[in-house]
């Protein structure tokens, strides 16, 4: 039997779509350490696509990634988008954070106190100095979405390799070794798709990490408040980012928006955390807080300058980075996934060459 031509180690929104969108061209194995994919990120994601969320390359890649979340053709026979909304509020401390967000974003409405009540009445207007709304963020169907990408991947006769963690890798031969409990494989590349673990892998393959900060990210779910119907609500958020909140399936999901430095591993809620961040959000409202019905914590992980690494480490060959995608992994994996899959085939990119070279690791190699 012949071995793959690609191996991807993870099994969150990354490495899922990027093998799907491989597989089409090449024999391609997931390896997976949990024993179902999307278990630490992908699973535990606030799930809203915000077009202006993050710094330039990533709106670029946001802006990249709409028509396939939009159109989603292979992944899902209906759009993975739906209506939502995002709201940031800011009070006159705040007002430099919401025009630094405002600054280079499209689609944004101002608003005043009055109409920032008007879209969620039980905001405190005499905290608010001002708003702005983007109607274009969507909520994504994260679940659909990676179960779509991993039926793709099984379609177009890729392989998935579930609790399974890598136990050791090796070069020999013009090959990577990829060795788990479950068996060794080998494939003249190998993608690091590994999310919080992105760096050990690495440091398992003899290489330099990329100085990856694995960060929990936390939320707990409230009762809607009582008179109010919430479906219709934006995401609203403060604009230093100290909480934001979302209607979730009838009730209110409400995030501290912690970023607190961890080990990767399974990571669970702070209950100080999320009693603080439910104290900052409380003070922003007019009603009293419900106690949490249920609370959790996923892990987002960033390198310095909060832009991914896309691209083949240059201190060696066929070892690809798919990591760092921090708090914007799901709404900018198809755009990712397509990046990857034509540098690893030789193909041209779907993005500028700037856009490639910010995403390159070779830059935590320059010395």
């Amino acid at each position: 039997m012949t071995g793959p031509d690609i191996i991807v180690v993870g099994g969150g929104i990354a490495g899922t779509s990027v093998a799907a969108t491989l597989a089409s061209n090449a024999r391609v194995v997931l390896i997976e350490a949990e024993p179902q994919p999307g278990y630490h990120a992908t699973g535990r994601s606030a799930a809203i696509f915000i077009r202006n969320y993050g710094n330039a390359v990533l709106r670029a890649l946001n802006a990249a990634s709409a028509p396939v979340l939009h159109e989603p053709e292979g992944i899902s026979e209906t759009p993975l988008l739906s209506p939502r909304g995002q709201m940031l509020i800011a009070s006159e401390d705040e007002m430099p954070a919401l025009e630094s967000y405002a600054q280079g974003a499209a689609g944004l409405e101002r608003l005043t106190s009055a109409e920032v009540v008007s879209l969620v009445p039980i905001l405190r207007p005499e905290t608010i100095a001002a708003g702005v709304v983007e109607w274009d963020a969507q909520d994504i169907d994260v679940d659909r979405m990676l179960q779509g990408y991993i039926r793709l991947l099984c379609d177009r006769g890729g392989e998935i390799m579930l609790g399974g963690p890598v136990t050791g890798i090796t070069r020999a031969n013009g090959t990577w070794c990829v060795t788990t409990k479950a068996g060794t494989w080998s494939a003249p590349i190998v993608i690091n798709a590994a999310g919080g673990w992105a760096d050990t892998l690495a440091r398992m393959a003899g290489l330099a990490p990329i100085g990856l900060t694995p960060m929990r990210r936390s939320a707990a779910l409230l009762n809607a408040p009582q008179g109010f119907e919430i479906d219709k609500w934006p995401l609203f958020a403060s604009a230093s980012e100290s909480w934001y909140a979302k209607p979730d399936a009838g009730r209110l999901l409400v995030s501290p928006a912690d970023e607190d430095p961890v080990e990767p591993h399974d990571v669970w809620p702070d209950d100080m955390v999320i009693a603080e961040g439910l104290d900052r959000f409380e003070q922003a409202v007019t009603i009293p807080l419900s106690r949490p019905s249920h609370s959790w914590a996923g892990m987002r992980s960033f390198v310095a300058d909060r832009t991914p690494a896309v691209g083949f480490d240059p201190t060696t060959t066929g070892f690809f980075w798919l990591a760092g995608q921090g708090g914007y992994g799901v709404q900018t994996a198809p755009a990712l996934a397509e990046i990857a899959a034509a540098l690893c085939l030789g193909r041209p990119s779907p993005v500028t060459p700037p856009i490639l070279n910010a995403l390159s690791p070779e830059r935590f190699r320059k010395t």
